[in-house]
C-alpha cells in the first residue's frame, strides 16, 4: 500500500493564534502515525503562486491521513486557525 502525502501550502495572517493551531495539530499528527518532512523553511516559487509556509506530513496510507484529518484532536486544532491564515490542503497518495 502506497504512503500517503498530507501536504499545506499557507499565508499566515495571525501568527499567535497559527502558532496554537500548529500546537493542537502537532499533537494530532504523532497521535496519528504522521511524520513532518517539511514544515515551513526557506521555499522559492519556481512556477505560479506559492504561499510563504510549506508543510508535508507522510503517513502510512490516505485513510490514516484522513484519520488524522477528520479526528477530533485535528478539528480542535482547526478551529484554532480559523482566521489565522489562508490555507490551501491536500492529501495525496504516494508512488509504490
Amino acid at each position: 500500500m502506497p504512503k500517503a502525502y498530507f501536504i499545506a501550502r499557507v499565508t499566515v495572517t495571525d501568527p499567535e493564534r497559527y502558532a496554537e493551531y500548529a500546537k493542537g495539530a502537532t499533537e494530532a499528527i504523532r497521535k496519528y502515525g504522521g511524520k513532518p518532512l517539511v514544515r515551513g523553511g526557506a521555499m522559492k516559487v519556481m512556477e505560479g503562486e506559492g504561499r510563504p509556509r510549506n508543510v508535508v506530513i507522510e503517513f502510512e496510507s490516505v485513510e490514516q491521513a484522513e484519520r488524522y484529518y477528520h479526528s477530533p484532536e485535528y478539528q480542535a486544532a482547526k478551529a484554532k486557525r480559523e482566521g489565522a491564515g489562508i490555507a490551501d490542503m491536500v492529501i495525496v497518495e504516494g508512488a509504490e
